[in-house]
């Protein structure tokens, strides 16, 4: 099969929607499928993350693009449709592949309805929703119709949770389906976890009983609500680890001022962190998934979310963590102090959190965007066969 996919953002600047489509890459280079990634133009991380012209052997065409205003690590792509279409038709795909998109993304279903050429789009990011944490709550009806337009016209938009499936729905995009994701269970475990990375980031506690780390990984950035877990600071018998980068790492700095900023962390690093957390939190109301809430539950930490989005679909309460009503923060502060304080219940929601998301790899995710990729191909084709016999 010929992919073309189109990425709202990629390396170098790695977050959800990056971390997604490096894991299709891997699935379709396995199955031996000929990929083009069209991307915005980026600025390489000095010997970290350089701009490769290919990537897990598909091809990357960079469009232009500018720094977000008060993001600049994200770029926004800028280039005309009649470029999109220019790349499309030269690598004459199966299928195009529209991964969380909104402004690349907008002129690529466009350029792939012009050209004939069937797609998918993955809903993961509510821009919309990201408006007023932005102070630009004037522009959330305008990003809704922008979201609309693009799923209308796309042939299948797949929805990470049911949340967002049910969210689309009410928007009037009926051609949704399901597509989670997956998790590296091998990688994230809670065998990793670490007495000396602990040690490192409690030793300021001093003598006595060794303090419980309650852990956040995420970006550092207004929709994330990170600041929300001040009112967990000063738990006594915790320390508060944020793992991650951002527009708001200093701001955050001062307002968690006793919080171990660990910085942006990956691979078996992040691993071995994540599973030496007692307690995972995730205070952001606009996950459409929520990644990172995956990765602590497969390394055997139990998580308190927000109730909205994505964390519906991943979080039992009861069982494998809590969820807190959106904006109620005295019971967020509760349900921490409800599992930080219980030894055993807080082993028995670990031991539920990690076999809930056993079964769930990244290769049977990647076979069932496959059979979706099938099947818009395939109506398509019916469709092309159904207008010339009329």
């Amino acid at each position: 099969m010929r992919i073309a996919i189109a990425a709202e953002s990629f390396l170098p600047q790695m977050n959800g929607v990056t971390h997604s489509i490096l894991r299709v890459l891997d699935h379709l280079q396995e199955r031996g499928d000929d990929v083009l990634v069209i991307a915005p133009s980026g600025e390489g991380a000095s010997g970290v993350f350089p701009l490769p012209e290919t990537v897990t052997g598909a091809h990357v065409v960079r469009m232009p693009a500018l720094p977000m205003a008060g993001y600049p690590k994200v770029r926004v792509a800028f280039g005309a449709v009649p470029r999109v279409r220019r790349a499309l038709k030269a690598f004459a795909p199966d299928i195009l592949h529209l991964a969380s998109p909104f402004e690349l993304g907008w002129r690529a279903v466009r350029a792939a309805h012009q050209l004939g050429i069937p797609t998918v789009a993955v809903y993961q990011t509510e821009v919309p929703g990201y408006a007023a944490r932005y102070g630009v709550p004037f522009l959330e009806n305008w990003a809704w119709q922008r979201v609309e337009a693009i799923h209308l016209l796309a042939d299948l938009t797949l929805a990470p949770s049911t949340f967002a499936l049910n969210q689309l729905r009410g928007r009037g995009i009926l051609d949704v389906d399901l597509w989670r994701r997956g998790v590296d269970t091998v990688r994230f475990h809670p065998g990793k976890r670490d007495a000396a990375w602990r040690a490192s980031v409690t030793s300021s506690a001093g003598a006595g009983t060794p303090p419980k780390i309650i852990g956040y990984v995420g970006r550092l950035a207004a929709e994330k609500q990170v600041e929300d877990l001040r009112v967990l600071a000063d738990i006594p018998g915790t320390r508060l680890v944020i793992v991650g980068d951002g527009p708001l790492r200093a701001q955050l700095e001062g307002q968690l001022p006793g919080a171990h900023f660990a910085g942006f962390r990956g691979g078996e690093d992040l691993a071995r962190i994540v599973a030496s957390f007692d307690l995972f939190v995730h205070p952001g109301e606009f996950e459409t998934f929520c990644q990172t809430i995956q990765e602590a539950m497969a390394s055997g930490v139990p998580v308190v979310a927000t109730g909205r989005g994505g964390p519906l679909d991943l979080v039992e309460n009861s069982k494998t963590g809590w969820l807190y009503t959106p904006g109620d923060l005295g019971q967020l502060r509760a349900y921490a102090l409800d599992l930080l304080g219980d030894d055993a219940k807080r082993a028995a929601f670990a031991e539920a959190a990690w076999r809930s998301v056993q079964g769930r790899s990244w290769r049977a995710i990647g076979e069932q965007l496959i059979h979706h990729y099938e099947d818009v191909i395939s109506q398509r084709a019916v469709s092309g066969l159904e207008t010339s016999a009329g």
